[in-house]
């Protein structure tokens, strides 16, 4: 669901790019007025984990592969502008340092991943949850049909934006400038796999990881479910750790070369040669490739590029090596990450409305 450079046009980029600005002012007024030090500290380890879910690619119908985003479970422990926050700061790591995702179409990715998903997410979980969460499997069900619900829903945006270009940017003779498949295909393309595979692992991830971190760390959540007080008393009142799920973190990090195993490219996610290949492969007379998939991108003339892909590629680095350098790259992203949101919560208030505990 990453974007690269080139699939849409500079015009969508424009234009989803301001379309996320006010987003981004509200969430940040929003954090900063709710969230206290220690949440905005664990707001790392939240962006964290959607850095790693991210990394776990799984193979999708049609030979493709597709990953979880982790948006859902960010709503679901600190609140959707939390999440929006995260996940955006996420995104922006993958693009610069990892070339996961393009620069001019990072708007685009955060409108996707880091708005529709988590406040679809929090809207379908708060109408699920109020009606199940005296059952015992309410809040699992709630938390797994949000996740499913806002992955999907973004995923569509997505195939939205593929699908515009071609029907309003083409050259001289009709050939597409950026991505060559129209709505007809884009739709189909990436919604029903999103629906089938990956959805459902965003739903089982979010419900997975709430309930662990909700056992172990009850009083670091702010999101919803607190929010309208449906979490137990004697749960929120239990001391926090976070060591549990610093080791969550851990296990992760180690378990990430397991997106290795996924053959095929991410739909819509090939270079030019393969999107050429993926337009023959349809047998679809009426396509056409485009015109423009080959030109440089923005990113290519930036210091920052994924140097890890590059060595293991120029080494030629078996399953083994590649799995090293995922390892690495999981380190990386999340070093970054918390030690980023660790500075920022110096910045903010040392308690705020739901500082009511503190983390081991």
């Amino acid at each position: 669901m990453h974007i690269p450079d080139n699939y849409l046009s500079p015009q969508t980029d424009a234009v989803m790019a301001v379309a996320m600005v006010p987003v981004w002012v509200h969430c940040i007024k929003k954090v900063r007025a709710t969230l206290d030090r220690e949440h905005m500290a664990f707001l790392g380890i939240c962006a964290a984990f959607s850095f790693l879910l991210m990394m776990f690619n799984v193979p999708l119908p049609g030979g493709t592969t597709g990953h979880a985003v982790g948006g859902a479970l960010i709503t679901l422990l600190l609140g959707p502008e939390a999440a929006a926050i995260a996940v955006s700061v996420a995104l922006a790591l993958q693009a610069l340092l990892f070339g996961d995702g393009g620069v001019l179409s990072f708007g685009a990715n955060c409108f996707n991943m880091a708005f529709v998903l988590p406040f679809v997410a929090a809207i379908v979980f708060r109408a699920l949850n109020s009606r199940l969460h005296d059952k015992s499997w309410g809040t699992s069900v709630s938390a797994i049909v949000s996740g499913w619900v806002g992955l999907c829903l973004a995923a569509l945006c997505a195939a939205i934006e593929f699908g515009i270009q071609p029907m309003l940017f083409t050259n001289a003779s009709g050939a597409p400038l950026y991505c060559p498949f129209p709505l007809s295909v884009a739709i189909p393309a990436m919604l029903i796999p999103h629906m089938l595979v990956a959805g459902v692992i965003e739903g089982v991830a979010t419900a997975a990881i709430y309930g662990f971190i909700k056992k172990t760390a009850p009083s670091i959540i702010v999101g919803p479910e607190a929010a309208d007080g449906q979490l137990a008393a004697d749960g929120t009142a239990k001391k926090t750790s976070l060591i549990p799920t610093l080791i969550l973190v851990a296990v992760l990090v180690v378990a990430t070369p397991l997106g290795l195993l996924a053959t095929g490219d991410a739909w819509g996610e090939w270079d030019a040669e393969g999107a050429a290949t993926a337009v023959q492969e349809a047998g679809d007379d009426s396509l056409q490739a485009s015109v423009g998939l080959d030109t440089p991108t923005f990113a290519d003339a930036l210091p920052t590029v994924d140097y890890l892909q590059a060595y293991s590629e120029e080494q030629g680095l078996g399953f083994a090596g590649q799995a090293a350098m995922y390892i690495l790259s999981g380190v990386i992203g999340v070093a970054v990450l918390t030690i980023a949101f660790r500075l920022v919560s110096l910045t903010v208030k040392e308690s705020g409305a739901h500082g009511n505990s503190r983390a081991a």
